[in-house]
């Protein structure tokens, strides 16, 4: 029979910053996660989806600046921050911003944000319909 020892995740690959019992360096103010989306268009609108379980409306700021959508907020922990030893760490806890460049023109007082079971959906209204136009060239 094989006894297998467990590796402290001070071992891992997968974050070499974590400190036995520590979330000093991982969490600390100076970190910040970044937010995974799904952006995708309609024929009328922008829409961006996001999980964001465990973050609180009041701890989301989003804008839009010309073609610029930003995203911040802050996941706080929920459980006291007494010192742990972690296996396996894998959930981000603290500050997390994405920044989005939109590929049109964008009705911003009319864009909407709504967070339903841990999802926040972004829709934000295409200012117009593309328009194109055959130039013609005259020979001078």
């Amino acid at each position: 029979m094989a006894i297998f020892k467990r590796k402290k995740i001070t071992d891992s690959l997968i974050d070499k910053n974590i400190e036995d019992n520590s979330d000093e360096q991982w969490l600390s103010d100076d970190n910040e996660g970044e937010l995974v989306i799904d952006a995708y268009e309609t024929e009328k609108e922008f829409i961006i989806e996001s999980t964001i379980a465990g973050v609180e409306s009041k701890n989301l700021d989003i804008s839009i600046e010309d073609d610029m959508l930003t995203i911040k907020g802050k996941r706080e922990r929920t459980q006291g921050t007494e010192k742990r030893n972690y296996f396996q760490k894998e959930c981000f806890w603290g500050r997390f911003s994405k920044k989005i460049i939109l590929p049109e023109k964008v009705k911003i007082t009319q864009a909407k944000a709504t967070v339903k079971n841990g999802v926040l959906v972004l829709k934000i209204p295409k200012a117009t319909k593309k328009t194109s136009k055959k130039i013609s060239i005259t020979d001078k």
